[in-house]
């Protein structure tokens, strides 16, 4: 990642004077309630100073924003901006690469993921969710967090690799689960290798290789299979595309990409919703009515207004190539502009109440561009957009046609941080009772 000299800072927005090791400690700890500290300390464009002389400047104007997601592609990479994932996800992954090469993968990966795609997926997605509803504890209070990571786990694995139920799977399930549940401490380890050698980063280096091991065993199978060109699942149609030869390591990164950014960020998208409904009367007895009509859109407006209320990844960063005018400053090359959902979706100019579980304000007239980026935006928005709301849609409706929820304690759960996603203090712990 290109980093800024020392010479280079005088034309950056205000900022914090704390050192870069505690402004990096508490963006990795605390970043939602610090976010809203700088705001209100030094507006709506600040910078941070983080460790590797990395320089952040927030954004959360949709104007802003927009000029973010709209920027030329040389110029606002975005793989850059995500280089903390690069040891996990690869160098090859979709998220990692910039240009012509991320281009390249975004039309391979595409068609897995569009309308017809999805509609596929309908009745394995339901089946799944279905099965986890049927599995729910009654009238005791249970974190529905880690019930939500088991059946998008389970889906993902099923939609991404078409893995059948064997000793690989069972093997697979809990190493991906043990990569996604590491705290802010190892997340930061990610970017420093000689960190390998000293726990908790040498057990996560060890768990990686792991799933490493089984990814590449299940590719050199599904490249085997006389039936790969029928099948369904997203490695089985990569490795059908007409004129692609992708070597098993452009595979794997793809793969365990859509594995991790697929399932955990949904997982706790379910986790606030069920989350917020419990805390909401009135919004639940809604919803549990669209779940016994099938009212679609209803249920994915629950989950865009979880997403509103708790942005899973707060931040959305470019890294810039070469100098830009944005928000009255002239930012040098190698500024790390980054667009912030926290603030953009707590922001009273552009939701009214925004602090109300409010599904409705989805249903109308669609909101400001740049005011809403769960998913990120322009050529870099998320491909499993559409998927990851239809599979919140599905669980929302089989959970909803056969529970009442209620919270385990009143008061709300804030968001901690944990590796690069934000998620329920404790949970999201509710009690669920079978609908009379």
């Amino acid at each position: 990642m290109v980093t800024l000299g020392q010479n280079a800072v005088t034309a950056l927005p205000p900022g914090s004077r704390l050192p870069p090791l505690i402004q990096t400690a508490l963006f990795m700890t605390v970043r939602p309630h610090l976010m809203r500290h700088f705001r209100r300390r030094l507006g709506d464009v600040f910078t941070m100073r983080l460790l590797g002389r990395q320089v952040v400047v927030t954004l959360s104007r949709p104007e802003h924003v927009r000029e973010i997601f709209a920027g030329t592609p040389a110029v606002f990479h975005a793989g850059e901006g995500n280089e903390i994932l690069r040891p996990v996800m690869g160098p090859r992954s979709v998220m990692i690469t910039d240009e012509d090469e991320h281009l390249r993968t975004r039309k391979l990966l595409m068609p897995a993921f569009n309308g017809a795609a999805l509609r596929g997926y309908g009745d394995m997605m339901a089946e799944l969710a279905d099965r986890n509803a049927q599995a729910w504890p009654v009238a005791r209070g249970f974190p529905v967090h880690a019930a939500m990571n088991d059946v998008t786990l389970e889906i993902i694995l099923r939609v991404v690799f078409g893995m059948a139920d064997g000793p690989r799977l069972t093997e697979l399930r809990p190493r991906i689960r043990t990569l996604t549940d590491i705290g802010p401490l190892e997340a930061l380890g990610w970017g420093y290798p000689g960190l390998a050698k000293f726990p908790p980063w040498r057990h996560s280096r060890h768990n990686l290789r792991e799933v490493d091991r089984l990814l590449y065993a299940e590719i050199a199978d599904r490249r085997a299979a006389p039936d790969v060109t029928t099948r369904g699942d997203v490695l089985s149609r990569l490795l059908s595309v007409p004129g692609t030869d992708l070597t098993d390591t452009e595979l794997r990164d793809q793969m365990i990409t859509l594995l991790l950014a697929g399932h955990e960020t949904t997982a706790t998208a379910l986790a606030w919703s069920f989350h917020d409904l419990a805390r909401n009367p009135a919004v639940l007895a809604r919803a549990q009515s669209a779940a016994d009509t099938g009212d679609e859109d209803y249920l994915q407006a629950v989950a865009k207004e979880a997403l509103r209320r708790h942005p899973i990844i707060q931040n959305v960063p470019r890294v810039l190539t070469e100098p830009i005018d944005i928000a009255g400053y002239r930012l040098p090359a190698g500024t790390i502009v980054a667009a912030n959902a926290t603030l953009a979706h707590d922001d009273p100019e552009l939701h009214d109440a925004p602090g109300e579980f409010r599904p409705e304000r989805f249903l109308g007239k669609p909101l400001p561009l740049g005011s809403w980026i769960p998913f990120g935006g322009g050529v870099r928005r998320c491909l499993g957009a559409g998927f990851s709301l239809k599979e919140m849609s599905a669980m929302l409706r089989s959970i909803l046609v056969r529970y009442h929820l209620r919270p385990a304690r009143e008061a709300p759960e804030f968001a901690k941080p944990r590796n690069i996603t934000l998620v329920p203090s404790r949970g999201a712990r509710i009690v669920a009772t079978p609908r009379g």
